[in-house]
């Protein structure tokens, strides 16, 4: 497969099932993490959770699958939350690109808002990801130096911040 395979959009509602068949599968079996659909109202609701102020969603589409999505939260502050984040097994690496391609969907849209700052939360499980903030200029932070407006997920153990 090659980056032409796929092509990045906006969130629109009719995507809704095929963002949950990508989501939470990788939640719940390549990461362990017991949630639910239900367990998530911020994809029951995308564009009342995310699509308002600097923030959006995007979506990785393969002819009509979803591969890919990436979220930004206006945290306000100048500052936005990256969230959702996930990629199809089938469509990561350096190949496909996909994952790389979408933030940097996240990060044009963040600059175009005057966006300062960008920050996110995962878990120690999500090594791979860690590699990826860290190679695309996301620095760790202490949980005590986010913001108060960031909105902190029970399984978020390590945090990132990236200056725009």
């Amino acid at each position: 497969m090659t980056v032409d395979d796929t092509v990045i959009v906006p969130f629109d509602g009719r995507h809704l099932d095929g963002i949950a068949e990508l989501i939470v599968p990788i939640q719940r079996q390549e990461f362990g993490i017991p949630i639910t659909y239900e367990d998530q109202p911020d994809l029951k609701d995308i564009a009342g959770f995310y699509q308002h102020g600097a923030g959006n969603f995007w979506l990785a589409m393969a002819d009509s699958r979803v591969v890919g999505t990436i979220a930004l939260l206006d945290i306000g502050g100048d500052a936005g939350a990256l969230r959702k984040m996930f990629v199809a097994a089938d469509y990561r690496g350096a190949g496909p690109a996909v994952a790389k391609r979408l933030l940097t969907t996240l990060i044009d849209h963040a600059r175009r808002f005057r966006l300062q700052t960008i920050y996110l939360g995962t878990t120690d499980k999500f090594l791979a990801a860690h590699r990826f903030y860290e190679k695309n200029h996301f620095n760790a932070v202490d949980p005590g130096d986010l913001p108060d407006s960031f909105p902190r997920m029970k399984v978020d153990s390590k945090f990132y911040r990236l200056a725009l």
